[in-house]
């Protein structure tokens, strides 16, 4: 009996702590409520008080207060209208495209009184971005493309457009449900999803060869681009609204329960793993520790269910549940590999970096066009890499030879190593996060506009031609308010061994402005003195050197000195609060990064 009696009590103290548990959250769910309820009185009193301003202006003259008639369904509708034109005022004065955002949602809210919050002139915007693309796509299918290269530039475009026209879908998705506390917790994925947008637009332009065409096209995507940069806009002035529940949501939960964690850098658990990240992602994680059991085996020598990594991929089930590990026995393994969009949740894992390596030589010189010259190509969400190495070995002599192409969302590789030349890693669009590996290369060779961090990474300068100098990153943020950068953190920037020798006469940097706010960031890292004293190259002239954000905070050795670096408007030397945005708790956001080994959320020191 007395087992018995303890067996009661531990049931009743564990129901009394579910209880409490239960009391608190709902105590933090009624006051986010509350506060989302302030705030939208908040916005309405700001919209009144203009209102009331404007009409006294106007009354003052008159000479006479205006007299107040009976309230009629009519009267309603002119007060709906009237406070829907201001709030159009209001959310398109912060767009670079003023005129196109006032005629698209002034139009919406003229036809539809009621069209006068925030979220739902957000709606409007982006389906703008979504007729916008659709007559433009419609148009550009008129064009002529006589030379191979042009017709083959165009059928990337033709992918990269439905790859928008989806997303724009996506978006349109969540700003479309009634449900503001799920916008709040998908503000994040919407910026993230238009920002791919306005990548995927730039990528087709710039896929085809320079001239007549390649005008042309720019000119039929001149709409899309800026009615999407409008949505973006708007979107970043309801997402900083937002925000703050976000963060009052986690502030509460945390001290709710009893989270003693001062900051997201100490947010982590007795296993090294942030107390954010759920019991299914660590899971994940022990298991990719310990070589997860594989769904198939792919060996070269035959002693796995396939030869090659292409057809253990062909045969996935297509209504797969859950992740589908691939593992891949050492061996080089000659062919060109997709994750295709239909393949999420993919675990790719080899024996070692330098011992289960996917190799090609697809290059620019020879004619295939830079996005299409990547030996492994990853589109499927959720993707993730690890101990296995990726080549491109085109040479320096063959340009752009891309080792890997990442567009998929929430990318993560782990102890993998990227080697090429100019373009290795083409960090395209989306998250993704780069934990323990190597990327080697000389010119541009991490280069894309994804919001990528490298933690922990080895980033090797090889020997380039001799007309060549070295650059590390080449970043492509199009548009000021997306939301991508490259980041690299706590990494190692050093000279590949067979460039040692000439590291003093051949000029190496950390990056140059692709696109016109390229944004880079490194911090905490160890560089070697390969890297020039100006630390950044210019792209062309003075293209991009006000509008850029390059930034570098804490990093040491003899190549991190920032006395005599770049004196651009755009180049800054961070202080830590400067900084703190670009970590992983901040800069990634939330539970997907799955990766084998422990993720710093904040800074290392």
């Amino acid at each position: 009996m007395a087992f018995q009696d303890f067996d009661l009590i531990s049931d009743r103290r564990k129901e009394e702590r579910k209880q409490k548990i239960k009391k608190r959250i709902m105590i933090a769910v009624v006051s986010i409520l509350v506060l989302i309820g302030l705030a939208a009185a908040a916005v309405f009193v700001l919209v009144e008080q203009n209102k009331n301003a404007g009409e006294k202006n106007e009354n003052a003259g008159k000479g006479k207060e205006k007299k107040e008639s009976p309230s009629t369904e009519h009267d309603s509708d002119s007060k709906d209208g009237l406070r829907g034109q201001k709030m159009v005022k209001t959310l398109c004065s912060s767009t670079d495209f003023k005129s196109k955002c006032e005629t698209s949602l002034g139009n919406a809210s003229k036809g539809d009184p009621k069209l006068n919050q925030p979220k739902d002139l957000l709606e409007v915007a982006i389906k703008a971005a979504e007729e916008a693309i659709n007559k433009a796509f419609d148009k550009s299918k008129s064009l002529k493309f006589e030379s191979e290269k042009d017709k083959g530039a165009f059928e990337d475009c033709k992918q990269l457009i439905e790859d928008a026209k989806e997303e724009i879908g996506f978006s349109l998705s969540e700003v479309g449900k009634d449900d503001l506390k799920t916008l709040v917790n998908k503000t994040d994925d919407v910026s993230n999803w238009l920002s791919a947008v306005i990548s995927y637009h730039e990528t087709c332009i710039d896929g085809f060869p320079d001239g007549k065409l390649k005008t042309d096209i720019k000119n039929i995507f001149k709409d899309p681009k800026e009615f999407v940069s409008n949505a973006l806009a708007i979107m970043s002035d309801v997402a900083s609204l937002l925000s703050t529940f976000q963060s009052i949501t986690v502030t509460t939960a945390r001290h709710l329960l009893e989270d003693k964690a001062s900051s997201p850098a100490d947010a982590l658990g007795k296993d090294g793993l942030p107390d954010w990240m759920g019991d299914d992602q660590r899971r994940v994680l022990k298991a990719a520790d310990d070589k997860p059991t594989p769904n198939v085996t792919v060996a070269k020598d035959g002693s796995g269910q396939f030869k090659t990594i292409s057809e253990a991929l062909a045969a996935i089930p297509e209504k797969y549940e859950g992740r589908y590990v691939v593992y891949v026995k050492e061996g080089v393994y000659e062919e060109t590999v997709t994750i295709t969009k239909k393949m999420v949740n993919i675990t790719l894992y080899g024996d070692s970096s330098q011992k289960s390596i996917i190799t090609g030589s697809k290059n620019f010189v020879d004619g295939v066009r830079t996005f299409q010259t990547a030996t492994f190509v990853v589109l499927g969400e959720g993707f993730l890499g690890k101990a296995m190495g990726f080549r491109n070995t085109a040479g320096p002599e063959k340009h752009q030879a891309v080792a890997v192409r990442v567009q998929a969302d929430r990318a993560v590789f782990v102890n993998s190593r990227f080697e090429g030349y100019q373009d290795t890693l083409y960090t395209q669009t989306h998250r993704q996060f780069y934990r323990s590996c190597v990327i080697s290369g000389t010119v541009d060779f991490i280069f894309g506009d994804a919001a990528a961090v490298f933690q922990n990474c080895i980033i090797s300068l090889r020997k380039p031609l001799d007309n060549q100098q070295n650059i590390v990153t080449a970043q492509g943020r199009i548009d000021k308010r997306e939301t991508t950068a490259l980041v690299l953190q706590n990494c190692q920037i050093k000279a590949d061994d067979k460039l040692v020798p000439d590291k003093a006469k051949i000029k190496s940097y950390l990056g140059r402005p692709w696109k016109e706010y390229s944004t880079t960031i490194v911090m905490e890292s160890e560089i070697e003195d390969v890297i020039h004293p100006d630390g950044w190259l210019p792209w062309e002239g003075d293209f991009a050197l006000k509008t850029l954000f390059y930034g570098e905070f804490n990093n040491t050795g003899p190549g991190a000195s920032t006395s005599a670096r770049v004196k651009w408007p755009g180049y800054k030397v961070l202080t830590k609060d400067q900084a703190k945005p670009f970590t992983v708790g901040n800069f990634m956001k939330g539970t997907w990064i799955i990766s084998s080994v422990p993720v710093q959320i904040g800074f290392y020191h």
